[in-house]
């Protein structure tokens, strides 16, 4: 069953500018993924530090190798790094499937 992942971070305005290739560079890997689906980066409105990317994913399964990828992870280092905080995920599946 597919799934949508919530990934949540605040981004300080003075890191923006090296963190978004960091974003890409997560997303284009990502890409070629075995059960990728699709992704979007936002950037809230009311809070412009704040990012959110929602993937979807073929299963839950397929999430938890790219997560746990020695690719992803070092992508993730970098961001953490930079963040000086902590990244939030949330794992969603569609509301009515069993």
């Amino acid at each position: 069953m597919a799934v949508k992942i919530l990934i949540k971070r605040k981004v300080q305005a003075e890191k923006a500018r090296e963190m978004i290739p960091l974003f890409r560079q997560m997303r284009s890997l990502a890409m070629d993924q075995p059960g990728y689906i699709s992704g979007e980066t936002l950037r809230s409105l009311d809070d412009p530090e704040q990012f959110i990317v929602i993937s979807t994913w073929q299963s839950s399964e397929h999430w938890q190798a790219w997560l746990n990828s020695r690719q992803r992870q070092e992508i993730q280092a970098k961001i953490d790094q930079l963040l000086g905080g902590t990244t939030v995920y949330e794992a969603y599946h569609y509301g009515f499937a069993e």
